[in-house]
């Protein structure tokens, strides 16, 4: 599965206002102060686990990444680079989308957007072996811990 225009889905992320509950459209899961969306996903994994197959999946989804990384960083320029492992092992809690994305994601791509009182991430993850790669982006208000 592959959307049209990931960009101008990020760019609509950007300007759409955060529900005051979490809420769960298509795609594209939303709350107080973030926005989290699916852009692209490999087939599942159910049948067919074969390296080959994984491969190509994988390569699919990177080529989509890198794509969207090149017009971000024309825009934007270069994102910061965030471990999301530390995350997952912290004792205090952490913000949606981040906390969402580090369960499936070792690292997150972000773009502060000052000027729009937000950020950007892109991240590649996977729920587990057998579902669907994803390429996710997110959009959140909350400082990054």
């Amino acid at each position: 599965m592959a959307m049209e225009d990931p960009l101008g889905i990020v760019d609509g992320l950007l300007v759409l206002p955060f529900p005051a509950e979490d809420t769960r459209e298509g795609n594209r899961s939303s709350g107080p102060g973030y926005h989290l969306c699916v852009l692209q996903a490999s087939r599942d994994f159910w049948d067919d686990r074969s390296e080959e197959i994984v491969e190509v999946a994988e390569e699919e989804i990177d080529t989509a990444l890198q794509e969207l990384v090149a017009a971000l960083t024309a825009r934007w320029g270069g994102p910061d680079s965030i471990d999301l492992e530390p995350y997952l092992c912290g004792e205090s809690p952490v913000p949606e989308p981040v906390d969402w994305l580090c369960l499936l994601s070792g690292e997150m791509l972000v773009w502060r957007r000052p000027d729009a009182g937000r950020w950007v991430a892109l991240a590649v993850g996977q729920n587990d072996r057998e579902f669907p790669i994803e390429l996710l982006a997110a959009v959140g208000e909350a400082p990054i811990p």
